[in-house]
């Protein structure tokens, strides 16, 4: 007897974005990861009304926007960059109502991942607070899909991989994905490591102690609270819109 053909799709893990060269060719869906606290803003924005947000990369950039009269969020290091209305707390739409405004949002990590990965064919946002949502679309869907993870300036961070590990871990279990990479392997086991406890298992990361630092411990929690919406954002033609 020959081989039998594997027909599963793939799903993968990319630490960060400067590795996203190495797998962008082979992916029709890219989840963009960054969970403390782009996309888990992002995510809030959409599920509380907001009618689209614009990412963009750079700061000059988002001051253009701001010169013609947008709401511009801008966040760089876990602070508001001065000048600008707020910056990536999922508080800000929790707290103040957006309902059908358009938002620009620059940030350190998240905006920059969305930015490489914005030629895919499907680019979804995904955070742990719509976890389950995201994972069950996937799952019904015959494509190969790759968790980007935005990490912390270029460098790999425990939140992002986290969160794409459950991503692995449960598409994995429905028998129609596999994993090639040593990426994706080792997420899901980060995953299984810290899934009953998130906060107790991040409180060593990097992020979080910054955070922390910055008097942000609401956004820690908020963030690490899994499930608290279904709606899942989706990036079409330069705007992020609710799926």
């Amino acid at each position: 007897m020959g081989n039998v053909l594997d027909t599963r799709n793939r799903v993968e893990v990319c630490f960060t974005p400067e590795e996203y060269h190495n797998f962008k060719e082979e992916f029709d869906i890219v989840v963009v990861i960054d969970v403390l606290r782009a996309t888990t803003a992002i995510c809030t924005a959409i599920s509380k009304g907001v009618k689209s947000i614009i990412p963009v990369r750079s700061i000059d950039e988002a001051k253009k926007y701001k010169s013609k009269g947008f709401l511009v969020g801008a966040e760089r290091k876990g602070e508001i960059v001065e000048g600008f209305d707020f910056g990536n707390s999922p508080y800000t739409y929790i707290n103040t109502d957006y309902a059908d405004k358009e938002i620009v949002l620059t940030t350190t990590n998240g905006t920059k991942a969305l930015d490489i990965a914005k030629n895919a064919e499907t680019v979804l946002v995904g955070s742990l607070i719509n976890i389950d949502s995201l994972n069950n679309l996937l799952s019904n869907k015959k494509s190969n899909v790759l968790c980007l993870c935005s990490g912390w300036q270029s460098k790999f961070n425990l939140e992002d991989t986290i969160c794409a590990g459950a991503i692995v871990d449960f598409l994995i279990s429905t028998g129609n994905f596999t994993s090639i990479e040593d990426s994706s392997i080792a997420s899901k086991y980060l995953y299984l490591s810290a899934k009953d406890n998130y906060l107790g298992y991040l409180k060593s990361s990097s992020h979080r102690r910054r955070l922390i630092n910055l008097n942000l411990n609401e956004d820690i929690k908020y963030c690490l609270t899994p499930n608290q919406t279904d709606v899942i954002p989706i990036l079409k033609n330069g705007k992020i819109i609710k799926l």
